[in-house]
């Protein structure tokens, strides 16, 4: 088992899905990313499953991107990397998952793995992690994502600073610059991951899920077309609920409140 591309391991309504190829950096070698998919295929499915944290294996990275030894000697690697199937391309394996997904970086997230980061919906970094975009440096352009989310996370002219220079962002950049929400020591990065995703798992999944599609559907258009879509769902969905449901709750939301 150990020797898989990809481990998925289990704690209730938690899984965790581990990179494993940390003699490589965990590279995104084509077996990895079809075994990304099919992992995170199956925790789409599984009803079971609240939420979702990524991470890398090992201490330097969560990946360094696609697997260029595998892009320089086989043919067709780069084109079958920049596929919108979700089975070839991780990102969208990622997009696709209706869980939320927390992005734990244990290290280096470099290019590929960069985007890959960005394709989660939260993102905890440790210390030791850092990020990179060579694009520019190997002469690949950007198929998955980063030329467009950068900017809007960050800022234009920082997102042109690090895609034109290739230079390494640290942890704490990354979090003044709202990259990432929250740095913590290495050995704190899982036991922090998995205690957000337990208190997400604590909330209705449906709910969840729904929400997240508001938020990812209403961030593609411009404001007023998102404000237009937050009321048309938001008025199709509440007409369904009932005092009744929101008095069932109310008590638990209140002691959680406190309790915080």
């Amino acid at each position: 088992m150990m020797d898989e591309p990809v481990l998925v391991t289990r704690d209730g309504a938690v899984a965790t899905v581990t990179l494993n190829r940390p003699a490589a950096m965990n590279a995104l070698s084509q077996a990895m990313r079809a075994a990304l998919y099919d992992a995170m295929t199956d925790l789409d499915r599984d009803d079971s499953v609240a939420c979702v944290v990524l991470t890398g294996a090992g201490e330097r990275a969560f990946t360094a991107g696609l697997d260029l030894k595998e892009l320089g000697s086989t043919p067709g690697a780069l084109g079958a990397a920049n596929a919108t199937d979700a089975a070839a391309n991780p990102v969208r394996a990622v997009e696709a998952c209706r869980k939320p997904v927390i992005g734990a970086i244990n290290g280096v997230a470099i290019t590929g793995g960069f985007e890959l980061a960005l394709a989660c919906d939260i993102l905890i970094a440790s210390t030791a992690a850092r990020f990179a975009d060579t694009h520019a440096r190997v002469g690949v352009m950007p198929g998955w994502g980063l030329s467009q989310k950068l900017s809007r996370m960050i800022g234009v002219s920082r997102a042109k600073e690090l895609s034109f220079s290739g230079n390494f962002l640290d942890a704490q950049t990354a979090c003044a610059w709202g990259l990432v929400n929250r740095v913590v020591a290495p050995d704190a990065l899982l036991p922090a991951a998995r205690a957000l995703a337990a208190d997400i798992a604590s909330a209705d999944p449906a709910f969840v899920a729904a929400y997240k599609r508001l938020i990812d559907d209403g961030f593609a258009l411009s404001f007023g077309e998102g404000m237009a879509l937050e009321q048309a769902r938001s008025t199709a969905a509440n007409r369904l609920v009932t005092p009744a449901s929101v008095e069932a709750r109310r008590a638990a939301v209140q002691a959680r409140g406190r309790n915080q």
